[in-house]
């Protein structure tokens, strides 16, 4: 933590903290930096790219001035409200820039330093920038060094008489998955030499601490539930096994598929529907003039059918609401995409798409995907949906068993359309196929009522006049 010298002088730098990006996300990791100590940044420049439990987002900094410090490496998980950066925003006073703490001399035993206690008021949560005035601010430590400075500076000093750096004031850096291996196996952070880039301690880092070293006693590690190897095993090529920590995007899908999976009760229910009238629309769409500039394929026209399907059975667009015994019908169609990711499934949502005409869906259809393969979809995008799609299909598969997204009663599952043999006016003729899954809360959507959703989808598709004639 930099120290102030004066008031003028303090008064000179800025503290940008990690911001509220989300809903009731409490911390974001830092991806990547895109500004050093040194450079003029403006007012919405963005400075740094964060992941938090929903998404990559990138994060401007609202004011002027020249970057001081970074107070964090990159790949270091920051919780909301803490300092990231500090700008000085009166370059060229004349006051002297505020110096950087010293690394205090090492000490023979250090203390661990004790986890900041929960505040008893609100939490900070990743909208706007930091946290209210009223929320728990954790003090200034006594002596704090520099984040970045101090992890090099501590892998140079001097060694104690374990073989470790021991640190006085500074926390250690390291991510909370190492935290737990740490304190599973009762190492102190502080007696740790941390190898990882930017001064950040590694897996392997607690186990080199955990080993004993020969010229002393063997000491006794109480077992867990994972015990650790003896000596920390290199990753080298062709390696059994790979161990990718869980967090972000990934840690989130999986804790909601098993909230949605244990919460509500799933139904599938399946059809094999001729689609052929359907692909012919699709391509005789991408030659209209007023489809001109979009993008246009067959989970456009699933998806409108899915809309009309849902206006004439409004019940399927509901929710379950435990708190208060209730089921909440929704008047309006948040149209959810299932879209893979390099860091995850995700399901962004296009907002009252029940209202959209076809070019308006699928312009909206292209710029979810986009934004999605590129990794900027926001939170915001992500919230509140109320039915989903999932396409499957896409990888070749036939269909499958979705899983409800959390708070939504139905999703649809669109498995790959093939030129498969079908009876089409008593004859076997060549006919394109697909296979629709349709899984729903049986909560709320009883075997009726999904039946009557996934036949008016079946029957949209095979026939694709009925957009109008249903509409």
């Amino acid at each position: 933590m930099t120290t102030m010298t004066d008031t003028s002088n303090a008064a000179r730098f800025r503290e940008f903290k990690m911001p509220d990006v989300g809903e009731g996300l409490t911390e974001a990791e830092i991806l990547k930096w895109y500004v050093q100590p040194g450079d003029t940044v403006t007012d919405g420049q963005v400075v740094c790219e964060v992941e938090t439990a929903k998404a990559a987002v990138e994060l401007p900094i609202p004011f002027d001035g020249v970057v001081h410090e970074l107070r964090f490496p990159e790949g270091t998980t920051v919780d909301v409200g803490q300092v990231i950066i500090a700008v000085d925003v009166a370059p060229g006073s004349g006051d002297a820039a505020p110096a950087p703490a010293a690394v205090p001399a090492p000490v023979a035993k250090p203390e661990p330093e004790p986890e900041p206690e929960a505040p008893k008021g609100r939490q900070p949560v990743l909208v706007g920038y930091g946290v209210a005035e009223t929320s728990t601010k954790r003090r200034a430590r006594k002596g704090a060094a520099v984040a970045v400075p101090a992890a090099a500076a501590a892998i140079q000093g001097e060694m104690n008489g374990h073989g470790s750096v021991a640190v006085q004031g500074s926390r250690p850096l390291a991510k909370p998955p190492v935290r737990k291996l740490a304190k599973d196996l009762g190492i102190d952070l502080a007696t740790v030499v941390p190898t990882g880039e930017g001064g950040i301690i590694t897996r392997a880092d607690v186990h080199a601490a955990a080993t004993p070293v020969p010229a002393q006693a063997p000491v006794e590690v109480e077992a867990t539930p994972f015990p650790a190897p003896e000596a920390p095993a290199p990753v080298v090529a062709g390696a059994r096994e790979t161990r990718v920590p869980v967090k972000g995007v990934r840690k989130a899908i999986a804790q909601a598929m098993v909230d949605s999976a244990f919460t509500a009760p799933h139904v599938t229910e399946f059809v094999t529907v001729d689609v052929t009238r359907t692909m012919k629309l699709v391509a005789e769409l991408k030659e209209d003039k007023d489809m001109a500039g979009v993008r246009v394929n067959p989970l456009l026209i699933i998806a409108k059918a899915l809309l009309v399907a849902i206006r004439r059975n409004p019940d399927v667009n509901s929710t379950w609401d435990e708190a208060n015994q209730e089921i909440v019908r929704k008047h309006y169609v948040n149209l959810g995409i299932a879209a893979a990711t390099p860091r995850g499934l995700i399901v962004p949502n296009i907002k009252d798409a029940h209202d959209k005409t076809l070019p308006e869906l699928a312009a909206a259809l292209g710029e979810l995907v986009s934004t999605a393969r590129e990794g900027r979809t926001s939170p915001a995008a992500m919230a509140g949906g109320t039915v989903t799609i999932t396409n499957v299909g896409v990888f070749g598969v036939d269909t499958g068993t979705p899983i409800l997204n959390p708070g939504e009663s139905a999703i649809l599952a669109v498995g790959a359309i093939k030129l498969q043999p079908w009876v089409h006016k008593g004859k076997v003729k060549p006919r394109q196929v697909t296979t629709l899954a349709l899984s729903f809360d049986h909560r709320l959507v009883d075997g009726e009522l999904g039946s009557k959703v996934l036949a008016d989808v079946a029957a949209i598709l095979e026939q694709p006049k009925r957009l109008i004639t249903w509409a």
